[in-house]
């Protein structure tokens, strides 16, 4: 399937803004089941200095700085994406979670070290013995890793509610565990921090998903959102992505922007100000099929 993307982000201040630095995960990365064919940024006030590059996790990376006065920030990306379907999986025919768990203690495989760095806190996600007993719920010994992840990603879809508003992105996991509600980074943060406790690697993965209208209604513009979902390491396949939100494994509806080790490495729209005072934050989002 192929996509045309737009994402509009507008920041409105009180206060002009005198000088402004900016880094930007708004440009699809490549993947084996996803290829960008054309991605564009334009940016208002034009900024005076512009560079592109990769971060660590190699996703793609545009730095700004604005250095005339504003009191309106505005960022237009804009992209088509051709995306496939995952390839099919037999969860139960992976490996048991725990012999990978094992493994990668050890391993010298450069695909697995890589993985391993996955396999830790990070500063949005941090595990507690709470979170451990709720894992451990759908990892019981000898269970094959995948079919581990698929319980635990239905779990999370039948125990929490989806409500925006009552998090942010600095709500910690542990209260997301406390008070059973969040909006799709939450639930991702939650699943990350159960792999992670058990020793296993887990990515955040930022992106779009595709939205349907209600029956007999059209499609508003803009009505898509920014998503995340969470890809776990199975030796035998590598990266599989698994949607706590939605209670899937993504398929060529879910659209990859770029992937770290939670929100804070991969975060849209992200940087610093001089002045400004308050400022409101408006965000449209359209994904229809080309």
């Amino acid at each position: 399937m192929i996509y045309n993307i737009s994402h509009r982000t507008v920041f409105s201040y009180s206060q002009a803004v005198s000088i402004s630095h900016h880094r930007l995960h708004l440009m699809p990365r490549s993947t084996p089941r996803q290829n960008p064919l054309w991605s564009t940024i334009v940016v208002e006030p034009t900024p005076s200095l512009r560079s592109e590059s990769r971060d660590y996790f190699g996703n793609r990376v545009i730095y700004l700085t604005i250095q005339e006065p504003h009191e309106q920030l505005e960022v237009r990306a804009s992209a088509r994406v051709d995306v496939q379907a995952a390839p099919p999986t037999t969860p139960e025919l992976s490996r048991p979670w725990d012999a990978v768990a094992r493994e990668l203690e050890t391993t010298r495989d450069a695909d697995a070290l890589d993985a391993y760095h996955f396999a830790f806190d990070s500063p949005y996600v941090a595990s507690n013995g709470e979170i451990d007993d709720y894992a451990r719920l759908s990892f019981p010994p000898g269970r094959p890793v995948l079919a581990a992840a698929m319980n635990l990603t239905g779990r999370i879809f039948n125990d929490f509610t989806y409500e925006g508003g009552v998090t942010s992105v600095s709500t910690p996991v542990t209260e997301v565990m406390a008070q059973r509600r969040g909006v799709c980074q939450d639930f991702a943060h939650l699943e990350l921090a159960c792999f992670r406790t058990l020793g296993l690697p887990a990515r955040y993965v930022s992106g779009y998903l595709l939205t349907y209208p209600p029956p007999g209604q059209e499609k508003l513009v803009g009505s898509d959102a920014s998503h995340a979902w969470i890809s776990v390491w199975c030796p035998e396949l590598g990266w599989v992505d698994f949607d706590p939100t939605n209670n899937t494994i993504p398929g060529n509806e879910h659209v990859t922007l770029a992937w770290g080790r939670d929100y804070g490495d991969v975060s849209p729209v992200n940087g610093f100000m001089v002045g400004g005072g308050d400022h409101e934050i408006t965000v449209a989002v359209d994904v229809a099929p080309a």
